[in-house]
């Protein structure tokens, strides 16, 4: 594990495996290092890239300096850049996503972009966070109301009732528990894209690097369509549709969508397949 001082002096962990260009991982809500999908995926990536994963604030062996800001956030993804030399390639799944793309919208340095279903609701095909979701969130945080504070966000995100009182009992709830005030910043990040309506294209109109927006075909239709809308919505951005794959991504799966569109001289190249 090795650290960086992020501007506002919150010491963010990171790991470094692998050779050639450089590539940051950006978790979604609740994961880390060594928790989630990006350590097995690290592992797939590293004999071609320099990859970087690392402990949002909050999170593992990073810092958690307040206030919380999406700003804060996009510091840290800056802070790691300049340790990978100054530029790098960027993928985020989730929430992880979403904030991949507002580093890209606020940086120099990130060079391509992969963003895999940021969890943005515009239509009718999921219902639209409540104006409330967020402040009743906060609250439970703040009163360390820690598993009222998940089961909340899990209900949102469609986890059935018997599946969420099953996983009280597993030994993941706990270390669900240690980082369930971090859920603030997560839904801080996507709530205003998860209202049932229109992106707006003038939100992300600083982003002038490649970025492919890609989704699971056995996913939800929500969640496609705000992929879609997504890719839309941003001028340099293309849309791919992973087969065979939901929120729950492989790792296997995604590995050549990464290697292609991060290693092709071409961004057009990278999705001239599976384009929808």
């Amino acid at each position: 594990m090795k650290k960086v001082i992020s501007l506002d002096g919150t010491a963010i962990a990171y790991d470094v495996t692998g050779s050639g260009p450089p590539l940051i991982l950006i978790d979604g809500a609740l994961c880390s290092r060594n928790f989630g999908p990006m350590p097995e995926l690290a592992q797939l990536l590293a004999p071609y890239f320099t990859v970087y994963t690392y402990d949002r604030r909050g999170r593992g062996d990073s810092g958690d300096t307040l206030p919380y800001s999406i700003e804060r956030e996009i510091e840290d993804i800056h802070a790691l850049i300049q340790q990978a030399g100054g530029s790098a390639f960027v993928y985020g799944i989730s929430s992880g996503a979403a904030l991949a793309l507002e580093a890209a919208n606020r940086l120099a340095g990130i060079t391509k972009v992969v963003a895999y279903e940021a969890p943005f609701v515009v239509d009718s095909t999921y219902p639209p966070m409540a104006e409330d979701y967020l402040p009743r969130l906060i609250t439970m945080v703040a009163e360390n109301r820690r598993s009222d504070a998940l089961k909340h966000f899990m209900r949102r995100v469609g986890m059935p009732s018997l599946m969420l009182a099953f996983m009280q009992f597993t030994p993941a709830w706990p270390k669900l528990k240690r980082v369930a005030h971090t859920l603030v910043y997560d839904i801080t990040i996507v709530e205003r894209n998860q209202r049932g309506r229109p992106l707006r294209p003038a939100q992300w109109e600083f982003v002038s690097v490649p970025v492919l927006v890609a989704a699971g075909g056995k996913s939800a239709a929500w969640m496609q369509n705000g992929a879609r809308a997504l890719a839309d919505a941003i001028p340099t951005a293309k849309h791919l549709t992973v087969p065979g794959q939901n929120h729950m991504l492989k790792a296997s799966a995604i590995l050549p969508v990464l290697k292609e569109f991060f290693l092709s001289a071409s961004s057009k190249a990278a999705v001239a397949q599976g384009v929808a």
